[in-house]
């Protein structure tokens, strides 16, 4: 088996056919190609795409913090994902009664939540080196 068909082999194949392959197919799309497809308990594997908290950047643990500097980062994730036009570190908390919740892509949210805790942790990147 050469190095492609080794790297396919456990990608499914969709079949146009199949009377649910829109389902599927928009499964397939917005897929992080591991467990947390299809649950969110807490003892699920980490075997999703290295560089993304679904893989192994997910397995740090949080260190250093307080919960307020974690609402802090919070309240930054929030402000990024709603493109707020102040400096990273020239922001009020009530600031986030100017955002439009209902404009912010919940998974841009969680993503920016991510890169802030690990640059108040001052692991940022947190990507593997492989």
């Amino acid at each position: 088996m050469n190095k492609r068909d080794e790297l396919l082999k456990d990608v499914p194949m969709l079949n146009i056919n199949d009377k649910n392959f829109d389902k599927e197919l928009e499964f397939a799309l917005w897929s992080t190609d591991s467990s947390s497809d299809y649950s969110n308990d807490r003892d699920r594997p980490y075997n999703g795409q290295p560089h993304t908290v679904d893989g192994i950047r997910g397995k740090t643990e949080v260190k250093g913090l307080t919960m307020r500097d974690v609402k802090d980062c919070l309240i930054k994730a929030i402000l990024k994902s709603s493109l707020y036009k102040g400096k990273d570190e020239a922001w009020r908390t009530q600031d986030v009664y100017n955002v439009d919740l209902s404009k912010i892509d919940p998974l841009a949210l969680a993503q920016n939540l991510i890169v802030s805790i690990e640059k108040m942790m001052g692991i940022y990147p947190n990507i593997p080196k492989d």
